[in-house]
């Protein structure tokens, strides 16, 4: 049994009949009043986020996991397939269980977590970032720009990403798979 001050991102519990992982957490400590924690919670099976505040030494039923490397191999109209390095054993994952999933390409390494009692999978983390090829970009305007101007282009997973105007197809690009937001061209 947890208390709330063993909360930490990617901490997975059992709250209201179901399995969460943490997103985001803020301990905080009013001037009147007792302490408290604001949390973000993603539910692992349905893929639901809820907001949540525990009161200061909440007990909280925390769920062991383990954690994996798979790799990626395909997807199909119902999720993902991926195979354990180690075992050669698959794995199949729904489609809500990742987020951000349409920057996977095949053969990425992804962390999986998997229930330790059963060994059924939670959720899957991608890296913070991937390097991925532009496909096609949109034409961009080079002149009256102040700032920095960004066109859309679509890359070899079919996502499309934000980029800046000197980016070309055949591009290789560096993506943050949290947002999805251009980091750097590689060469």
């Amino acid at each position: 049994m947890a208390t709330t001050s063993d909360i930490r991102k990617g901490l997975c519990i059992e709250f209201s009949n179901d399995i969460y992982k943490v997103i985001e957490f803020l301990h905080v400590k009013p001037g009147k009043g007792p302490a408290f924690v604001r949390t973000k919670l993603k539910s692992v099976t349905s893929g639901k986020v809820l907001d949540n505040t525990f009161s200061a030494g909440h007990k909280i039923e925390e769920v062991k996991v383990i954690t994996r490397k798979y790799q990626y191999l395909y997807d199909d109209e119902n999720g993902f397939h991926f195979m354990n390095n180690d075992d050669f054993s698959q794995l199949y994952i729904g489609k809500e269980m990742i987020d951000n999933a349409q920057f996977m390409k095949a053969g990425e390494e992804v962390m999986i977590i998997l229930k330790e009692s059963d060994e059924s999978p939670l959720s899957a983390e991608l890296p913070p970032s991937v390097i991925l090829e532009v496909v096609e970009a949109d034409p961009g305007v080079k002149g009256n720009t102040a700032t920095n101007a960004l066109k859309n282009a679509i890359v070899e997973t079919g996502a499309r990403v934000n980029v800046p105007l000197f980016i070309e197809p055949g591009d290789k690009i560096k993506v943050s798979t949290e947002d999805g937001s251009y980091q750097e061209r590689v060469k």
